[in-house]
């Protein structure tokens, strides 16, 4: 560990050495850090409001005080794997940003247990693709032409994430953590299924392709 510390950041160093040294020492280190993973997963919380309205008040600082915890068990325990590529706050602010995104994603099931998929939500489908069906087709055929391409072009998996995010808006972290993956892995694969969708509504006469021009 002596050898670690020498090699790191002064500040990371410091970091260190203190959650490594006498208990005193450790514990007021352990209180600082604490407080800025509370501050750190507050301020997550309040960024991804947008997404998660239903969250605030007492329930929000709950969560907060919930990541925070986790976060400060899981540095502590791997700390010993810190090998300064960043600096020490920057590493340990990554570990509540992940508690922050679990906690939501299961919080969101205990309160939106799942529900039938509802007719209104295919009916809200050309919005959610930005289309105005006045400069295409009515709204009911976009909308039944939507759900074939639903139907035709997706995989099984697709099909699956696209329905719970684009039609039942499920937020990211909630899917993440229902499916056992991560935001990235799913927004690639909703943004392939989107893309395939306006494709086959182009290759069949309802969109006209980008960039084209006058529609």
């Amino acid at each position: 560990m002596e050898e670690l510390v020498a090699a790191l950041d002064a500040e990371s160093a410091e970091w260190v050495a203190a959650l490594t040294g006498p208990a005193a020492e450790r514990a007021q280190r352990e209180a600082r850090l604490h407080g800025m993973l509370v501050r750190v997963a507050l301020h997550e919380l309040g960024r991804r409001r947008t997404t998660s309205p239903w969250l605030a008040g007492v329930e929000l600082e709950d969560l907060a005080h919930q990541a925070a915890a986790d976060a400060m068990l899981a540095i502590l325990r791997k700390l010993g794997t810190f090998r300064g590529e960043s600096r020490f706050t920057t590493w340990a602010y990554r570990f509540v940003i992940l508690e922050v995104s679990a906690k939501l994603g299961r919080h969101y099931w205990r309160v939106h247990p799942p529900v039938a998929l509802e007719a209104e939500a295919w009916e809200r489908l050309p919005d959610r693709f930005g289309l105005d069906p006045a400069e295409h087709v009515q709204r009911a055929e976009l909308v039944r032409a939507m759900g074939r391409a639903v139907d035709e072009t997706l995989t099984a998996h697709q099909r699956r994430l696209f329905t719970a995010i684009v039609l039942e808006g499920t937020p990211l972290d909630a899917l993440a953590v229902r499916l056992g993956t991560n935001r990235n892995a799913i927004y690639k694969t909703v943004f392939d299924a989107r893309r395939k969708i306006r494709a086959y509504l182009v290759a069949n006469g309802y969109l006209e392709q980008e960039g084209t021009g006058a529609r």
